[in-house]
């Protein structure tokens, strides 16, 4: 049997409680696999392809304004995230079962997804600014409290090839819900197949923008019934028998005590430095990188959606090879060789225009010539497949890396923090980006910035011991 299935095929083995450090059986690892394919449709439809054109393009009254708005609901749900997340994921820990904090946010996602049917052009942005920032916090908050089930439920030797797994799944959905909005919402009434309808799914008009509003509440739904296999057959921790006050008092005091003693888990410290830089500007490339593309080779919203399926395939792929690599080399050899190869394939997508590849080559492109039918587009495509492939394993392996350095008592709390570092700080790249490209005119010379905060975040990750810390006796 491949390696890299064996960590998720039905054994026979019943769910039994973890906190004894033995892994749960292969249907609970499944079910947390599952976790994965569930949050990824509402990062594909509504975080990096489908929505922020739609909002910045049509709700907004100019894309200028648009993308300003933008950043400024992001950062409204980052800044929410960073000061939540190390309380609660604090009070998970001192609590002790994760679940019922998972039942909560997942719905509280849910709920902003569904407020995104009512993004109706011309009406106040405020309602879908809210409803945005909703779902980004229920969503990062359920992957604070799931993320931190993964070293319950799978040995020391496993989690590398589990997480690899499951951000590969995740990968799949994400192509899986692109490839299904572009069949029955985006190309019926555009092109004429045998498996494309003649109309829109449902009656959804697209002259009312029903086909773009209705991500959220796919996403919303998507979310919701995959996460049932998690609540249902993944082992939580037993409960503490604290009310709600007293874990949130031991909950704020562990917290404290942890801020207290960052000097006892300076190793995991630096991690978190390093990863908040590299992260920071691998993200900046990925959500920046189809910004790229479409201003180079004027891609529009269909092609957009073909282009989201392409790399996230890749990224699929290389995450489910990165879990298998980080099983036989672990995860810091692992991110350096993946993050070296992000930093090579973004400096070579910056070479090409639409008449020209690799910074100095002229390409005669005709002045009609189809989508995706020219050198450099074609070239382009073959780079960001290759960029994907990259991604897939600093994404599982990043997370892997925490959940073997970690104290284990405290993973949902370092989680939390793994969260607050993330978010406290996603909002420098792209303001980098935004400083450089308006002083010099220039979008490349914008994008660039991002290569010394992965330089530097590579550099620090070489100072970083694969050893798991010790709890601090609070």
């Amino acid at each position: 049997m491949s390696p890299i299935v064996e960590g998720i095929v039905p054994g026979l083995q019943a769910p039994h409680d973890t906190q004894d450090g033995e892994p749960a059986s292969n249907w609970a690892q499944g079910a947390w696999v599952l976790y994965e394919w569930a949050n990824q449709t509402y990062f594909s439809l509504i975080t990096i392809f489908l929505f922020p054109p739609f909002f910045t393009q049509v709700l907004a009254e100019n894309p200028i304004q648009g993308q300003a708005y933008w950043g400024y609901v992001q950062a409204a749900a980052g800044i929410s995230i960073a000061l939540m997340s190390p309380l609660l994921g604090a009070m998970a820990d001192a609590a002790g079962p994760r679940k019922p904090w998972i039942v909560f946010s997942t719905l509280f996602c849910a709920a902003g997804c569904f407020g995104l049917w009512f993004a109706v052009p011309g009406q106040p942005l405020l309602p879908v600014a809210i409803a945005l920032v909703v779902a980004a916090i229920g969503m990062e908050l359920t992957i604070i409290f799931a993320n931190a089930m993964l070293p319950t439920i799978a040995s020391d030797r496993r989690i590398g090839l589990l997480s690899g797994i499951g951000i590969g799944v995740g990968q799949l959905a994400a192509i899986v819900a692109l490839v299904l909005v572009l069949l029955f919402l985006q190309l019926p009434g555009e092109v004429s197949a045998p498996f494309i309808p003649d109309e829109p799914l449902f009656g959804l008009s697209k002259e009312a923008h029903e086909t773009d509003r209705i991500v959220g509440p796919i996403s919303g739904l998507w979310f919701l019934i995959f996460m049932l296999p998690l609540l249902f057959l993944v082992p939580d921790q037993k409960t503490r028998g604290l009310s709600r006050r007293q874990a949130a008092k031991e909950g704020l005091f562990r917290l404290w005590q942890t801020l207290k003693s960052v000097k006892h888990f300076r190793n995991v410290g630096i991690y978190l430095a390093a990863r908040m830089l590299f992260y920071d500007g691998m993200t900046a490339i990925f959500v920046f990188g189809g910004i790229l593309a479409a201003s180079l080779f004027g891609w529009g919203a269909m092609e957009m959606a073909v282009y989201g399926i392409w790399v996230t395939l890749f990224a699929a792929f290389g995450a489910f090879v990165g879990g298998w690599v980080d099983l036989k080399i672990g995860s810091k050899k692992t991110l350096i060789r993946a993050l070296v190869g992000v930093i090579v394939t973004f400096l070579i997508l910056l070479s090409f225009d639409r008449d020209r590849i690799f910074y100095v080559i002229e390409i005669p492109v005709a002045a009609d010539a189809g989508t995706f039918t020219t050198l450099p587009q074609q070239l382009f495509l073959l780079t960001v497949g290759l960029f994907g492939m990259m991604v897939g394993p600093v994404i599982a392996s990043s997370r892997t890396m925490m959940a073997r350095i970690a104290p284990r008592e405290m993973m949902t709390e370092f989680f939390g923090l793994f969260a607050l570092v993330g978010k406290a700080t996603a909002w420098i790249a792209p303001l980098l980006i935004g400083i450089v490209t308006e002083a010099t005119q220039n979008q490349r010379y914008g994008l660039m910035v991002v290569v010394p905060l992965i330089l530097i975040g590579l550099a620090g990750l070489f100072m970083v011991k694969e050893e798991r810390s010790a709890a601090v006796v609070h």
